[in-house]
């Protein structure tokens, strides 16, 4: 239970890293939920976290009748990383003056590998991540696979909101974010760990 709850902590960290520090100070979206909170948050200044917890809800109550496993191990992770993104928006502030494309490539992997490294002690961030859980047990996907579909269909409807440019970006970050999630959610990587 130590190891799943430092798991849970770090990947809220690295994720929140991606988030605050790559991919918002360009105006980059993830897929995904956590895409749908910062759009809220470009538009209307609403945070982010915030957003994702509000937005997540039915998604746990689908959790809590049908797959309450999941709805317990993904509520630590959904508030940890939610509350994380909101306590480190201050790094915005402090971004590294990328190219718009490297910031997609670099805040897509640090957001995958954070959800990666929750998903594997079988927790999520809630939100898509969760119902990905879900879908990729049932029908037997990698569960990489389905945010990566999940997150270009937010990405695709949410794209005429915004330029070509950053509908660009986002859909590399997305990619980015895929890739590395797969990679952590490999059964060729080590053991999974206990909680």
């Amino acid at each position: 239970m130590v190891k799943k709850g430092k798991m849970i902590v770090l990947g809220s960290l690295i994720l929140s890293l991606g988030i605050n520090f790559f991919l918002i100070p360009d105006h980059i979206l993830d897929g995904g939920i956590i895409g749908i909170g910062m759009i809220v948050n470009y538009i209307w200044g609403l945070k982010v976290g915030f957003t994702i917890i509000c937005l997540s809800i039915p998604i746990f109550t689908l959790a809590w009748f049908f797959y309450r496993p999941y709805f317990y191990n993904s509520l630590h992770g959904l508030l940890i990383s939610s509350l994380s993104i909101d306590v480190l928006q201050g790094l915005r502030a402090h971004h590294l003056p990328l190219e718009p494309a490297v910031s997609s490539i670099i805040g897509g992997a640090l957001v995958g590998g954070g959800i990666g490294l929750m998903l594997r002690v079988h927790t999520s961030t809630g939100g898509t991540d969760l119902l990905a859980q879900m879908i990729a047990d049932w029908c037997k996907v990698n569960v990489g696979f389905i945010i990566l579909a999940m997150d270009a269909i937010v990405i695709g409807a949410s794209g005429y909101l915004f330029s070509l440019e950053t509908l660009l970006l986002s859909a590399i970050t997305i990619l980015s974010v895929g890739l590395v999630t797969m990679t952590f959610t490999s059964s060729r990587l080590l053991p999974e760990t206990s909680s």
